[in-house]
C-alpha cells in the first residue's frame, strides 16, 4: 500500500526546515559579532606597538611615555619583563599542576567508585568554579605571608592551582573514554597493572590530555587578579623565583590606571591573543590527530 504525502504538506516541511536553518545561522552569526568586533578593535589598534624592541626592552616609565607622547612620538620600551614574568610562572606551574593533575586523573579513572575517589572529584570541581581572586588569596597566605615577600613561585603556586582541576579533569574524561578491553587485553598478557596504566592507558589517552593541558596553560596565562596578590610586578627583569616579578596581565592592569602609558594595552593584548589563539589551535589539531 502506498500512502501519498501532500504536496502542501511536504512544502511546508521544507519551510520549517528552511527557517529552522536561518534561525540558527542568525544566532550564530549574533554569537560571532561580538567576538570579531573585538579581534579586530586589538588588532587594529595593537599592530603599531609590536615591533623588536616590544619584546626586547622593559615597560617605559611615566616620564618616558609622557614625553614621548609630548614630542608627538611612540611611547618607547616594550614588555620584556612582562613576558618574561608570563613564561616563567607558566612554567613552574606547568611543572606543578601536570605530574599531580595527570596523577590525579588516573585515580579518579582507575578507582571511579571509591569514597575517596568522590571526595577528590568533588574538591577537583570546588576549585575549579573557585574565582581567580580567591586562589589567589589562598597562594598570598600559604606562600607570600610564609616567605615574607611577593615572588615569582607564590604567582606559580596560584596559577598552578587555576590550571590542577583543568588538567584532573580532562585526564578523568579521556581515560573513561577508552574501550575497557584495551586494559583488559593488556593485563591478559601479563603485563603489570602499573605498566598497563602507564604505557598502555596513559598514552592512547594522549590526544585529549594533551588538550587539556594546552587549554589550562592558554587560561592561566590571561589571568590578572591572583597575580596582583602573590608576584605583584616588577620594572625590571627578574630571574630569581623568590623575588616579585612582572606578567603581561599584570602590566596591562598598571597600564591601564596611567594615562600616559594606556595605549600600550593593546599592543599587550594583541600579544596575550595571539598566544591563547595559538595554543587553542595546537590543542584542536592534537585533538583531531589523536582523537579516540
Amino acid at each position: 500500500m502506498t500512502i501519498t504525502v501532500p504536496k502542501s504538506r511536504t512544502r511546508f516541511r521544507k519551510a520549517k526546515e528552511r527557517a529552522f536553518f536561518y534561525v540558527v545561522c542568525g544566532f550564530s552569526l549574533l554569537t560571532a559579532v561580538p567576538l570579531l568586533l573585538i579581534i579586530w578593535e586589538v588588532v587594529r589598534k595593537g599592530y603599531r606597538q609590536i615591533s623588536l624592541s616590544f619584546f626586547t626592552e622593559n615597560a617605559p616609565s611615566t616620564l618616558d611615555a609622557m614625553l614621548a607622547k609630548t614630542a608627538g612620538e611612540s611611547i618607547p620600551g616594550g614588555i620584556a619583563n612582562g613576558i618574561l614574568g608570563t613564561l616563567s610562572m607558566t612554567l613552574i606551574a606547568a611543572l606543578i599542576a601536570i605530574p599531580s593533575g595527570i596523577l590525579a586523573g588516573v585515580y579518579l579513572s582507575e578507582k571511579r567508585k571509591t569514597a575517596f575517589a568522590g571526595i577528590v572529584r568533588f574538591l577537583t570541581e570546588l576549585l575549579q568554579g573557585t574565582p581567580s581572586i580567591v586562589i589567589g588569596i589562598i597562594a598570598y597566605a600559604w606562600i607570600v605571608v610564609p616567605l615574607g615577600s611577593y615572588s615569582m613561585l607564590a604567582g606559580s603556586v596560584a596559577l598552578a592551582g587555576i590550571m590542577l582541576p583543568l588538567i584532573v579533569r580532562s585526564t578523568e574524561e579521556t581515560l573513561n573514554m577508552l574501550p575497557s578491553p584495551l586494559k583488559e587485553a593488556g593485563l591478559a598478557l601479563g603485563a603489570p597493572y602499573r605498566s598497563v596504566v602507564m604505557r598502555i592507558l596513559v598514552p592512547s589517552a594522549f590526544g585529549g590530555m594533551f588538550t587539556g593541558i594546552l587549554l589550562a596553560v592558554s587560561r592561566a596565562m590571561g589571568e590578572t587578579a591572583p597575580l596582583m596578590l602573590t608576584a605583584l610586578g616588577c620594572a625590571t627583569l627578574n630571574f630569581d623565583p623568590l623575588h616579585p616579578t612582572s606578567a603581561v596581565p599584570l602590566l596591562i592592569w598598571e597600564f591601564y590606571n596611567d594615562p600616559n602609558l594606556v595605549d600600550l594595552i593593546w599592543g599587550c593584548s594583541l600579544l596575550l591573543l595571539i598566544l591563547t589563539l595559538l595554543l587553542n589551535i595546537i590543542a584542536k589539531r592534537i585533538a583531531a590527530k589523536w582523537k579516540i
